[in-house]
């Protein structure tokens, strides 16, 4: 009986505590997405177009438009639009995208446009960062957000409606070549780079098709000897992807956000031996003008003298003790009890690290 509870507990000890199949963990090398860019007009807005005196672009664009349906503008004519937008439109071109298959694309208004709620983007070129053209996008703007101004001046805006996306809106035109198809081995780039994951992963290749099947190059890079066949390629990467792997400890690391306040603590920081005593200073500035009267028939002038109340207060400092090797429970319960603000923790984490308490990387995004 002993035997047998003696191998359940080793076989309870070989399962991975937390395993990430290859796919989450790295990318094949050389299967990447492109960014495309264009130029395009957006018409069809309820009056909430480019104001042309201040965005002559637009009409720019829409004279030259116009111009390849054999419609001339007088050169003294200045049309006044209410209902065009210029805008930019971006998509990302995923990888082995075919000409044929459709993409997503996002049109962002350029000009003074208030929103393009409504409006239809007309055909326009996408190119790539080598000037080719990749895709050519067209369709009706979906927009998010909500804009609406009264007479008065009163305006209620909810989100942004200056920009939208078009689903579908845009046809691709050519393919980018792909390096997949190559021969010679395949890189796989990890998405967070790691000596131990590396060499995690190239044991599980090792382990499920043969020694030397894969080795790190280095903490971000592996390298595999699959088949040259594509078709075999193909099917073979796909069982890759599908292998489990337990990824290396995640670093020690404190996030800051000093715009909006947020602090993530990995689960390893420690902090040394150290005592924190934290407090906050209030001034209080408050002006109370006086009038100063003169008296009766004697010629003199009412004035208004200044009167200012300034009044400094401290609150009662909080100091608390951090023992060697506390972990993140303690520190949070710590500054809990305090009562410390975002903006508090963020100024004791900076004293830890510059006291050489705080074992662990602090990154102030």
């Amino acid at each position: 009986m002993w035997l047998v509870l003696g191998i359940a507990a080793l076989c309870l000890l070989a399962v991975p505590a937390h395993a990430d199949k290859i796919r989450d963990l790295a990318s094949v090398g050389g299967v990447r997405s492109n960014q495309l860019i264009g130029y395009g007009l957006v018409v069809g807005l309820d009056g909430s177009g480019d104001q042309t005196t201040q965005a002559p672009f637009t009409t720019q664009s829409l004279e030259n438009m116009l111009q390849q349906f054999g419609i001339t503008v007088p050169p003294n004519a200045r049309p006044q639009l209410k209902n065009a937008a210029a805008v930019t439109i971006t998509a990302e071109l995923p990888p082995f995208a075919k000409p044929g298959q459709t993409i997503d694309v996002t049109v962002a208004s350029i000009g003074n446009a208030k929103s393009l709620r409504g409006g239809e983007l007309l055909m326009s070129p996408l190119r790539g960062a080598d000037g080719n053209v990749y895709a050519i996008a067209q369709g009706s703007v979906v927009v998010g957000g909500v804009s609406a101004q009264g007479k008065s001046g009163s305006s209620v805006q909810v989100n942004i409606s200056a920009s939208g996306r078009i689903p579908n809106g845009a046809s691709v035109e050519r393919s980018v070549p792909s390096a997949f198809g190559n021969a010679g081995d395949l890189m796989l780039n990890l998405n967070t780079p790691d000596f131990t994951t590396a060499a995690r992963i190239a044991q599980a290749i090792n382990t499920a098709f043969g020694a030397g099947t894969a080795q790190p190059v280095d903490g971000g890079t592996v390298s595999v000897r699959g088949p040259q066949d594509p078709a075999q390629k193909v099917a073979w990467l796909g069982l890759v992807q599908q292998l489990e792997v337990t990824p290396g400890d995640a670093p020690a690391r404190v996030v800051v956000n000093s715009r909006t306040g947020t602090v993530v603590i990995g689960s390893d920081v420690k902090v040394t031996a150290a005592a924190v005593a934290h407090g906050a200073i209030q001034v209080t500035i408050s002006e109370q003008p006086l009038v100063s009267q003169p008296q009766p028939f004697s010629r003199g002038q009412t004035a208004v003298v200044p009167s200012s109340d300034v009044q400094v207060s401290e609150d009662g400092a909080h100091m608390f003790k951090f023992g060697p090797g506390v972990s993140l429970d303690t520190i949070v319960r710590a500054v809990n009890q305090v009562g410390a603000a975002p903006s508090d923790l963020i100024s004791i984490l900076q004293a830890l690290k510059q006291a050489g308490a705080l074992h662990a990387e602090l990154v102030v995004i």
